[in-house]
């Protein structure tokens, strides 16, 4: 993977008299291989991945380190890996390919529709070991399907699942789902599937998907916690369990930038908004530089970033740890901007960071007949401090993320299932729970179809669950 650097010439010091509020970005900083140490359990998933050809769906509770798993398959296999998402946005943060642009698929509905596939697509499609797919849960049982489809068409081996393609799956579908479509797209997979989960696709009753649960919690310590946050997960909140978070979270939050997760961005850009405008002076604003075709839906920061002197930020990656001082922030971490020169100053804990600008890279796989290798390369590039204001989230972007403390408001009502899950299990400690509203039983809300699934209440021929 190439490195690239990247200098953010800013102006003065936001206390200072400046000519304008616009900051530059020009290109620089390295991003060197992440150091990944797993725990046993995640080690001994590595090595089943690595070491059988075995479909796998390694899932787990919210803070397992699924995500650092899947990062460290990525850079230590020995085999031929694709990685892609449903999402742009997510797969940006494992550095792969969205789904439909490496099979190239139509959006929409699939179906029984014919698959066109280039000569291109058929000689990357052919030199795949294990296609790893993040955030699982979010594709559907025709989308799954047609993965299967483009794979036994391009490898001439239309009686083996997936072309004979090792399918490794990563996700939690306590957190995410499917969108389920409209219209005739919903009419067409209610009639043809169980449900519109991806673990109700056609290929599973060909071939087994071993599951692994990851059950090793990193985010949280407090076992009455952890307890708790399995109730909420699984729709099992008794009256004591949530009297005891009510009663937590019917404190009044401290004045001290305690983080608001909401279920909607314009609560949380209006919190944004206003607890910027009553910091003193000029807000500073730094315009991203994007080359190649990123796609503004998913930018992985403001396009325009906004900030003053005092504002509160959180990082929206890990740092590189580059400059021999180690890991000074994770993705997720909250700070405070203390200075705004040439980089931005946050304080972290009474620590105060130089972050420089990063480099978003997009990345597109392809196929190299000299060498009969898959080549990844980078066909766009998102340049921008890796800061976003932080008075408030939404849930759904506080996803991965890990807080000390946090008030959560669900608004009238959570309108997902898992949304309350998510919001809860971002805390490392029931002492940081804020509530802007009691929890009611309607907040509770769990997917009847991922029940059965995760209870393996399910046909053998779709495989074993395993605890690891």
């Amino acid at each position: 993977m190439p490195f690239h650097t990247l200098r953010a010439p800013l102006p003065a010091p936001a206390n200072t008299v400046d000519t304008s509020s616009e900051l530059s970005l020009k290109a620089s900083v390295t991003n060197p291989k992440p150091a990944f140490e797993l725990s046993p359990e995640q080690q001994s998933v590595f090595d089943r991945i690595e070491g059988t050809r075995e479909n796998v769906f390694v899932t787990g509770r919210a803070g397992t380190g699924k995500s650092t798993l899947l990062n460290h398959l990525s850079w230590n296999t020995e085999k031929q890996i694709v990685i892609c998402a449903p999402t742009g946005v997510a797969a940006l943060n494992v550095g792969g390919q969205t789904i439909h642009s490496l099979f190239r698929l139509p959006i929409g509905l699939i179906a029984d529709h014919d698959i066109d596939q280039s000569d291109q697509v058929k000689k990357l499609l052919n030199t795949i070991d294990t296609i790893v797919i993040d955030e699982v849960s979010m594709v559907n049982a025709d989308l799954m399907d047609a993965i299967d489809r483009s794979l036994r068409q391009a490898r001439q081996r239309r009686h083996e699942p997936f072309g004979g393609v090792q399918v490794v799956l990563f996700g939690d579908p306590y957190q995410l789902a499917p969108v389920p479509g409209q219209g005739e797209e919903r009419n067409y997979i209610q009639d043809t599937y169980r449900s519109f989960w991806f673990f109700d696709a056609k290929v599973w009753q060909e071939t087994p998907l071993h599951i692994i649960e990851l059950t090793e919690i990193h985010r949280q310590s407090d076992a009455d916690f952890k307890y708790m946050l399995n109730a909420v997960r699984h729709g099992q909140v008794t009256a004591q369990i949530a009297g005891a978070l009510n009663t937590m979270g019917a404190r009044t939050p401290p004045d001290d930038g305690t983080i608001t997760l909401a279920t909607r961005n314009d609560i949380v850009n209006r919190i944004n908004a206003a607890a910027l405008a009553k910091l003193p002076g000029r807000a500073l604003k730094a315009t991203a530089e994007v080359s190649g075709d990123f796609g503004k839906a998913t930018y992985p920061a403001d396009e325009t970033l906004e900030l003053k002197v005092g504002a509160q930020v959180m990082f929206l990656r890990n740092d590189s740890g580059g400059g021999g001082e180690g890991q000074r922030w994770v993705n997720g971490t909250i700070g405070r901007v203390t200075k705004i020169d040439t980089n931005v100053f946050v304080e972290i804990d009474g620590e105060i960071v130089e972050v420089e600008p990063v480099v978003w890279e997009k990345y597109r796989y392809s196929y190299i007949a000299a060498t009969k290798q898959l080549k990844k390369d980078i066909v766009a590039e998102f340049t921008q401090f890796p800061l976003r204001l932080a008075w408030a989230v939404t849930i759904h972007k506080s996803q991965g993320k890990t807080y000390d403390s946090a008030i959560i408001d669900l608004g009238s009502r959570a309108f997902s299932p898992g949304q309350t899950y998510v919001a809860l299990s971002r805390l490392t400690s029931l002492d940081g729970l804020y509530l802007t509203r009691p929890l009611r039983p309607s907040d509770i809300l769990v997917d009847s179809d991922v029940e059965r699934f995760m209870r393996f209440d399910r046909p053998s021929t779709l495989g074993s669950a395993e605890n690891l």
